[in-house]
């Protein structure tokens, strides 16, 4: 597995090792064989407010957006279960975003931003909450990923 990790902040640099953990965890959860390439950033509002205008059309911050490489959900699970390498994608955090909601959920900060690595890292994945059954397997699925 390999995070490629970058964030605005030097602060934050501590939640490397967090999600190289995190992702790990998720791995042997789900019995992924592959060698996953991820990369994260941490960003701040402004920057992830940008990212959401022109790829949602959605003109206003959001706490983390995932990009996938693969759009074909039924040959990236195939791979997912071989060996070799696979990029998944790239997650983006907002580490304001993060914080608010931190205070807001009165969570620490850990949890947030856990939280919100393994929510960007299972869309990634193909995981989805658009309907209630995808909410159903999605959601109970980050829970049980974080208390690992």
């Amino acid at each position: 597995m390999e995070l490629d990790f970058q964030t605005f902040k030097s602060t934050y640099y501590r939640y490397k090792s967090i999600y190289e953990d995190l992702l790990a965890k998720t791995c042997k959860y789900l019995n992924i064989q592959a060698d996953l390439i991820v990369s994260v950033t941490i960003c701040d509002n402004n920057f992830i407010q940008e990212m959401n205008k022109e790829y949602r059309n959605i003109d206003r911050p959001t706490d983390v957006i995932s990009f996938a490489f693969m759009d074909n959900d039924k040959m990236m699970k195939k791979m997912l279960h071989t060996s070799g390498s696979l990029a998944l994608g790239d997650i983006y955090i907002s580490y304001e975003k993060a914080s608010e909601q931190a205070k807001e959920y009165s969570h620490t900060m850990k949890r947030e931003f856990s939280f919100l690595f393994v929510h960007g890292l299972l869309h990634l994945l193909g995981y989805d909450h658009m309907s209630k059954e995808e909410e159903d397997i999605m959601f109970p699925l980050q829970e049980k990923i974080l208390s690992l």
